[in-house]
């Protein structure tokens, strides 16, 4: 197990490696530069002007020292000073905002387990019955809906004709501090309600579905018609017996999944202002902040490798010749 472990931490490194290599470059070749808008609308704007702000940010380098430079940062845990005219450290700008996307990303990951396993179970285990073939159409339509669309359909509803719920921000904005813990607490709940349901809906929907096809497979194996044969109890047999090997695939596919709800959390806070890390890459995109991109690229790229580690982690767990491959 320990030299599995070993393995594919030195694989993560790798690949978290090759992550800031590639991205760093491919930034770089997008048209435009950080003082783009600066130099563009201001006529009085001289030659000297722009090589004093590009030397000043460092951008007169070659694009390979330039990269070097950004790497020995990070080796000390420095990411640098945002192009931002407050030139603040592109960490505090991040740690600000850090806890509002994990808080969002780990509800939305705890909605879709606890939903999506029970439902597809249920529905492998009654399949072809009604409630299998409503709960398909219903997760298929789930599915194939583009999140911003469903954002925008639910903010019209919910929150501008039928006004049950809110729908931008994380609190109110009147009152706010005036209220007891039980009442933010409340309101917060609120204001997450929509932004959680869209970023859940689509996981929830294609795990679902892939959960019923495993199940729907594991069930078929001899070993399950023999567990039937000696008279255990069918509840014995689905959630003692299938369930465990069911998982496995599902397993890989959640840790898999980490990366479209980091990546979702880009449209939905914008769309719902709310002020996360996801908003944070959209601005920083809009100014081609290249220390903020590559900041908020390295904390999107750990938690993902991280989410994918616990994932084989938990899959090497499940399924004894995982371990038993390091040895």
């Amino acid at each position: 197990m320990f030299v599995w472990l070993l393995k594919r931490m030195v694989s993560l490194l790798l690949t978290f490696w090759g992550i800031t290599l590639i991205s760093f470059f491919i930034i770089h070749l997008a048209p435009g530069e950080p003082i783009g808008p600066m130099a563009d609308f201001n006529p009085k704007f001289t030659p000297e002007m722009r090589q004093r702000l590009l030397s000043q940010y460092g951008l007169d380098k070659p694009l390979y020292v330039q990269y070097l430079k950004w790497m020995k940062g990070l080796l000390t845990l420095d990411l640098g000073r945002s192009f931002a005219p407050d030139r603040r450290p592109v960490w505090d700008k991040i740690k600000e905002r850090l806890p509002i996307t994990l808080l969002i990303n780990i509800l939305s990951l705890f909605l879709i387990f606890i939903i999506a396993l029970p439902l597809g179970v249920t529905a492998a285990v009654r399949q072809n019955s009604l409630f299998d073939r409503v709960t398909t159409i219903v997760v298929f339509i789930g599915y194939a809906m583009p999140g911003f669309w469903l954002a925008l359909l639910l903010m019209l509803l919910l929150g501008i004709k039928w006004h049950l719920l809110p729908i931008s921000g994380l609190h109110s904005l009147m009152g706010y501090e005036k209220m007891s813990v039980g009442q933010k607490i409340i309101d917060w709940t609120k204001h997450l309600l929509i932004p959680l349901f869209v970023s859940a809906f689509g996981g929830l929907a294609g795990l679902s579905r892939f959960m019923r096809a495993s199940m729907i497979e594991v069930l078929r194996q001899d070993y399950i018609v023999t567990a039937r044969a000696k008279g255990l109890p069918e509840r014995t047999v689905i959630y003692k017996h299938a369930l465990r090997n069911a998982l496995l695939p599902v397993i890989t596919l959640l840790g898999l999944s980490i990366p479209g709800l980091v990546g979702g959390s880009v449209i939905f806070e914008s769309i719902f202002s709310i002020p996360g890390v996801g908003q944070l890459m959209w601005q920083a995109v809009m100014a081609r902040d290249y220390p903020l991109i590559m900041g908020n690229l390295v904390i999107v790229s750990i938690l993902t490798l991280l989410g994918n580690l616990v994932a084989d982690i938990c899959y090497a767990l499940a399924d004894p010749r995982i371990r038993l491959e390091g040895r």
